[in-house]
């Protein structure tokens, strides 16, 4: 089990051996859900699009925005 602590600022990090596991690199966003009294993190990468696409009937348009839209973020972060 990997663990970490939590910064002043409400930072925490992501063992090495998990990141790899889910494909986290830098700039990968995150999203959190509360279940169950606990708390799950859930990686937004190109395959979670490609898993959801489909999903509200939209012919994979909405992953493609989606995609597009992160990597002009990603852009704007590299200036």
């Amino acid at each position: 089990m990997e663990a970490s602590v939590v910064t002043l600022k409400g930072q925490v990090v992501i063992p090495k051996k998990i990141r790899a596991m889910f494909h986290i690199k830098r700039g990968t966003q995150v999203r959190f859900e509360p279940r169950n009294g606990e708390i799950v993190l859930k990686p937004l990468t190109a395959e979670y699009f490609e898993k959801m696409a489909g999903i509200l009937g939209s012919g994979g348009k909405v992953t493609k925005a989606l995609l597009e839209e992160r990597a002009k973020d990603r852009e704007r972060e590299a200036r």
